[in-house]
């Protein structure tokens, strides 16, 4: 359970020195108590007291690092079970399934797919994040098709389910320094599985036949020092993985029980069975109810389109408006008779008319003044978007200097605020734009056409 200020003050230093920048160590300890500030800001306290504090302010789901380089993930670390309550920290990530069982050219195909599925929303790259690659019997194709996966320019991270401790040790030599998920761990062979993982220290899954043989577990490789876990709540049905998945993060996040504590993993794969609507269904629900890492047979379109979507929106935080910098952005390499168009700052208002100004393929300077992050109606109505904002802006990103054009476009939705901006912008022709952003190229192109 989280300490309160006094608690923290307690173990303060109680010299009043600023050095934290707060003005006392009481202040310093509210700041602390409410997560608005760091222990470690304190460049006084008692290393003993530091440990201690760390221990009890830190989220009750553990934080994992996992991959390298641009597939380096963080996972966990939630302190909320539903976004509204707070936010949540860190999305979970999506796994392609491979297994021993498969041909070349099965794997090629599958390879070549995790390629296909890499795009761009709202300022985010959505692709699949994860190899996950299955042992059964056949350790050959098994650490042949992980070498072939790290040697094609397919760029993700690593799941290894593999529960035999010698071949794991030989998987994580191949994937050395890329830092894989090993799970396989249960009851009969932690000991052995942490000696694969520690002196990397490498995120290790836990597996077990229910709930109870899950806790024990991971209690007891905690209990051999060891505590970079990741816990597989797949069961043997629908039903039960759901309730475990659930059961799990609630014991950690509301009954404080750090041996729940820790990112989950789900074998969506496993439980749709090669049903690949029942597979897009449940990577819904397990996106939402809590998996950290899911694994699915495969990834297209299909499935990436709802799923990315539905996950961008579940972490995003709602207390900060999604938006863009502040500034001028030039699209289809604009010139100095380039016009300019005026939008707000809102993040998916962004993307989608920048999207439908490249496709009209006519050179633009697209102007984003501060507009709090809201939407042009929302914006307008707050006072954030109009005549006053926009010439504001105009004068201190200096416009002028981008273009010798004097047109400037407006959304179509604020006619009302036309000459408000021509007031604002003396010189500037203020043009209208069409109401919806899917009239763009359709406007810009006779735009062109008649200057």
């Amino acid at each position: 359970m989280a300490l309160k200020a006094l608690d923290i003050f307690k173990l303060t230093p109680k010299k009043n020195c600023k050095e934290c920048g707060f003005p006392t160590c009481m202040a310093f300890s509210m700041k602390v108590a409410s997560g608005a500030v760091e222990v470690s800001a304190c460049p006084k306290m008692a290393p003993e007291a530091l440990a201690k504090l760390a221990a009890a302010t830190a989220p009750p789901m553990k934080t994992l690092k996992v991959g390298a380089g641009e597939s380096e993930y963080e996972l966990g670390g939630e302190t909320v079970l539903f976004r509204h309550e707070k936010t949540l920290v860190n999305r979970n990530r999506y796994a392609v399934k491979f297994c021993d069982c498969m041909d070349e050219a099965a794997v090629d195909a599958k390879i070549e797919g995790m390629k296909v599925v890499n795009y761009e929303r709202i300022g985010e790259i959505m692709k699949p994040e994860f190899a996950y690659v299955k042992y059964n019997d056949n350790k050959d194709n098994f650490l042949a098709i992980i070498n072939k996966i790290k040697d094609s320019d397919v760029e993700c991270a690593y799941v290894l389910e593999v529960a035999d401790a010698d071949v794991a040790k030989e998987a994580v030599a191949a994937l050395a320094g890329l830092k894989p998920v090993v799970i396989g761990a249960d009851k009969d062979n932690f000991a052995a599985m942490i000696d694969v993982v520690k002196a990397d220290g490498l995120a290790l899954g836990v597996q077990g036949a229910n709930l109870e043989e899950l806790y024990t577990t991971v209690q007891a490789i905690e209990a051999a020092d060891y505590k970079e876990l990741i816990i597989d709540v797949t069961g043997e049905t629908v039903k039960d993985t759901y309730v475990n998945a659930i059961q799990v993060r609630r014991i950690a996040l509301k009954e404080g029980d750090r041996s729940f504590g820790y990112p989950s993993f789900v074998n969506v794969a496993k439980l749709a069975n090669g049903d690949a609507n029942l597979e897009i269904a449940l990577s819904s629900v397990f996106t939402v109810k809590y998996g950290t890492i899911l694994a699915v047979e495969d990834m297209t379109y299909a499935k990436a389109l709802p799923l990315y979507a539905l996950r961008q929106n579940i972490f995003t935080d709602p207390q900060k408006p999604m938006r863009v910098e502040a500034k001028v952005y030039p699209l289809n390499n604009p010139d100095k008779n380039s016009p300019v168009l005026c939008s707000v700052d809102f993040a998916l208002t962004y993307f989608t008319i920048t999207g439908d100004i490249e496709a009209s393929k006519v050179p633009c300077w697209l102007m984003i003044p501060d507009a709090g992050g809201y939407s042009v109606l929302t914006a307008w109505s707050a006072g954030k978007f109009g005549g006053s904002v926009i010439g504001a802006f105009a004068k201190e990103c200096n416009i002028e200097s981008y273009t010798d054009c004097r047109d400037i476009v407006i959304p179509g939705k604020l006619a009302v605020i036309k000459p408000d901006v021509a007031d604002n912008m003396p010189g500037w022709n203020v043009v209208v734009g069409p109401l919806e952003s899917m009239e763009l190229p359709k406007f810009l192109k006779e735009y062109a056409a008649n200057h």
